[in-house]
């Protein structure tokens, strides 16, 4: 696995392998004498596991790491452990703890590197919340009148991100109050397999419900809902109702989930006043589908701020697109949620 994952960086001009190290306590040794830019690092390791390493690499000198993670059940919950103690991505193997077939992902891989590179350590671990910084217009309240649901809906949030989003979303979640007049449908890119382990964490630390959506689930006020790996996440109302649809239909710039499918089904509902957050990630995705939520009407849009994301792609994109009302750092997104809601 070293030689394969260090023979397909190595295709790229932008990387250099430094050293490889058969195990956590080598590794240690060998970042210390080649102050490596990235690191990738497996959690199965002899000797010294991942999570020690990476425990080690944090406590000591930050560095930005991605992990090399199997796709089963426990690995999928390391990787999420993983995330929470600092690493900023994850690849996941092709084919089991010795994927032969891992050039299927050498680009994703080469990416995810690339983009490591260029993540400030610091922002893992300072402050999110930037105060005195001045902010956007915010939108004036809506002022026509609302239908409620047979469930009692008036409100939905809607939150889309990426790279650096399960411990976003884990400050932000755990932040919620129990009693929130509105559902929360999220949309964080992951493949299939980790979604599920994702939602229970997330419910494990949070006053509200999280899940991992199901096909046909019915929208319920206090619960968030996160769209599986590998399927997009819609909405349809039928009668006074609004539930989930579930489907593999095309993937969307390169996502499936996609924050832009979402926003774009959600964005069909009438008589609904919505909230989009677009927290930190990678690229665009959110951006198309918010203008259909503005040009809907009833949205207030969010995206989470450039001090506070550990990748700007997304909020930006969106920022720059004139449909988001204001720009909120990490720690200040749930009390917006809340005061939505």
């Amino acid at each position: 696995m070293r030689k394969l994952i260090s023979d397909l960086l190595e295709e790229d001009s932008r990387i250099t392998v430094v050293a490889t190290a058969r195990n956590g306590a080598d590794a240690l040794k060998k970042i210390a004498e080649h102050q490596p830019d990235v690191i990738t690092l497996d959690v199965e390791m002899p000797v010294m596991d991942g999570l020690a390493t990476l425990k080690e690499i944090m406590g000591k000198n930050p560095l930005p790491v991605v992990m090399v993670s199997s796709t089963t059940k426990a690995g999928a919950e390391n990787t999420l452990l993983a995330m929470d103690l600092g690493a900023v991505d994850f690849i996941t193997k092709t084919s089991g703890s010795i994927s032969l077939d891992l050039h299927k992902i050498k680009n994703v891989l080469i990416e995810k590197v690339v983009l490591a590179s260029t993540i400030d350590m610091k922002r893992l671990t300072k402050t999110n919340s930037v105060k005195n910084r001045p902010k956007t217009e915010v939108i004036a309240p809506v002022k026509h009148q609302l239908e409620t649901f047979q469930s009692g809906l008036q409100k939905i949030i809607a939150i889309g991100t990426s790279t650096g989003g399960p411990k976003a979303l884990q400050q932000v979640l755990k932040q919620i109050k129990a009693n929130i007049a509105a559902p929360i449908l999220i949309v964080q890119h992951m493949p299939a397999g980790f979604t599920k382990s994702l939602a229970t964490r997330l419910n494990s630390l949070s006053s509200i419900t999280v899940k991992e959506a199901e096909h046909q689930d019915t929208l319920q006020n206090g619960t968030a809902y996160i769209a599986p790996g590998g399927k997009h996440m819609k909405l349809e109302k039928k009668g006074s109702t609004i539930s989930i649809v579930l489907d593999e239909s095309e993937v969307r710039r390169g996502h499936r989930p996609s924050v832009d499918v979402m926003y774009e089904s959600v964005a069909t509902i009438p008589h609904l006043t919505k909230m989009a957050v677009i927290m930190t990630g990678m690229g665009s995705d959110g951006t198309e589908g918010l203008h259909e939520l503005k040009k809907a009407g009833n949205c207030y849009a969010v995206a989470e701020s450039e001090e506070t994301s550990i990748v700007f792609g997304m909020p930006k994109a969106a920022i720059l697109s004139k449909n988001v009302d204001e720009v909120v750092d990490l720690g200040d997104i749930a009390a917006k949620i809340n005061a939505f809601a």
